[in-house]
């Protein structure tokens, strides 16, 4: 079950939003990538935790993740510690990953900015020994990410790092559209949200060409650092 990558959203759909052209394009690199959604999104406005879990495993299937697990953490009441800690302490364990992407610092949802805290002391707290877990009765060892990168969300948040996603942008998209429930469709009769409106999806990709612009490239997706990054080679950044 081990992957290279494992994005992580509180809600099925941020991962696609804010850093799918980050994993397609590391996909295509040959690196296994995973999504693990912290909750079904039961809180949303629109469609239903059920039509989402269909809508997520679509997405899944267009991205081409070697893993998608949704948990059943509580929509907007999970917390930082235990027992939601613990539980996400053992699906880094589990996975295994290199490198966790997870949501932003601190953005519009307060479910984003707290996710960003447990995620990343849950790869803390993974790495510690002493820490036992285990899951579906075999216990685990420990187990710490190399990183931990926080992909930008509504907030125009300043980025560390920016990515060149430029060949992946409609792929991307096609993966977002999978939720069809959440975002504009004009027969729908449900509320209208800040993200179903007609022109969001464009507001997505007008976010990515800003963050693309200091390194030249048509599009990016721009993520915020927990430690400095180190470089082997000068003349490789862009």
């Amino acid at each position: 079950m081990k992957v290279d990558i494992l994005a992580i959203g509180v809600h099925p759909d941020d991962v696609e939003l804010s850093c799918a052209g980050t994993l397609l394009k590391h996909i295509a690199a040959g690196y296994s990538c995973g999504i693990l959604d912290l909750t079904e999104g039961e809180l949303g406005t629109r469609g239903s935790a059920e039509l989402r879990r269909k809508e997520a495993a679509r997405s899944a299937e267009i991205l081409g993740v070697k893993v998608r697990e949704i948990m059943n953490l509580r929509d907007g009441f999970f917390v930082t510690g235990d027992p939601d800690l613990t539980e996400v302490i053992k699906r880094i364990r589990k996975y295994q990953p290199e490198i966790v992407l997870c949501n932003a610092v601190s953005d519009r949802h307060p479910d984003h900015g707290r996710a960003a805290k447990l995620v990343s002391d849950a790869c803390f707290y993974s790495g510690l020994r002493r820490i036992e877990t285990a899951l579906d009765g075999v216990a685990q060892k420990a187990w710490r990410p190399k990183a931990v990168y926080h992909y930008i969300q509504d907030r125009n948040l300043k980025p560390d790092i920016v990515v060149d996603v430029t060949p992946f942008v409609e792929k991307k998209i096609e993966s977002i559209k999978a939720f069809s429930s959440q975002f504009f469709d004009p027969e729908s009769k449900e509320p209208v949200t800040p993200i179903s409106t007609a022109d969001f999806l464009e507001f997505v990709k007008a976010k990515m060409r800003v963050y693309g612009r200091d390194i030249q490239a048509e599009f990016a997706e721009g993520f915020t650092v927990e430690r400095v990054p180190g470089v082997e080679d000068l003349m490789k950044l862009r």
